[in-house]
C-alpha cells in the first residue's frame, strides 16, 4: 500500500499513530508555549498602551504653544521621557526573556529521563543566563546614564 516516498512515509507514520493520538496531552504539551505567548502579547500590549499614553501627553502638551522655545523644551522632555520608557520595556522584555529561559531549563531538567544527570547543565544553563542577563542589564544602565549626561550637559555658546 505505500511506497517509500517521504509524503508516503509520513502517512503510514500517521495512520499508525493516530489510535494513540490523545489530545488532552497534546493540550497539556501545549500550554507552557501558550503561556509564554500570552505573557508576550500581555507585555507588549502593556507597553503599548504607555507609548500611546506618553504620545497623547505630548501632542497634548504642545497644543496651542506659539513659543518655539517652549515647544522644544516639550519635545526634549518628550525625547527623555521616551528614553526612559524604552530602557524600561527592554529590561521588562529582558527580565521575561531570561525568566521564560529559566523555566524551560527546568522544564528540561523535570522531563529528562535521568534528571539527577541533566542538573548539571541545567545549573550551568541558569548561570551562564544569569551572567548574561547582568551584562544586558549593565549595558542598558550605562547607556541611558549615558544618554542622560548627554541631554543635560550644557551647551557652549558660538563666538561670533
Amino acid at each position: 500500500m505505500f511506497k517509500n516516498t517521504p509524503f508516503e512515509a509520513i502517512a503510514k507514520t500517521m495512520s499508525e499513530a493516530a489510535p494513540q493520538f490523545n489530545p488532552a496531552a497534546v493540550q497539556d504539551a501545549i500550554k507552557p508555549a501558550q503561556d509564554k505567548l500570552k505573557a508576550w502579547a500581555d507585555l507588549a500590549q502593556k507597553q503599548a498602551a504607555e507609548a500611546q499614553s506618553a504620545i497623547n501627553g505630548t501632542v497634548e502638551s504642545i497644543k496651542g504653544i506659539k513659543d518655539p522655545q517652549a515647544a522644544f523644551e516639550i519635545m526634549k522632555e518628550a525625547a527623555e521621557a521616551g528614553m526612559a520608557m524604552f530602557a524600561k520595556n527592554l529590561k521588562e522584555s529582558t527580565s521575561l526573556s531570561f525568566g521564560q529561559f529559566h523555566s524551560t531549563v527546568d522544564a528540561v531538567e523535570k522531563a529528562h529521563p535521568q534528571p539527577e544527570v541533566f542538573a548539571a547543565v541545567a545549573k550551568n544553563l541558569k548561570a551562564a543566563a544569569s551572567t548574561a542577563e547582568r551584562a544586558i542589564e549593565s549595558a542598558m544602565e550605562k547607556g541611558v546614564s549615558m544618554a542622560a549626561s548627554v541631554s543635560s550637559a550644557p551647551k557652549a555658546k558660538k563666538a561670533r
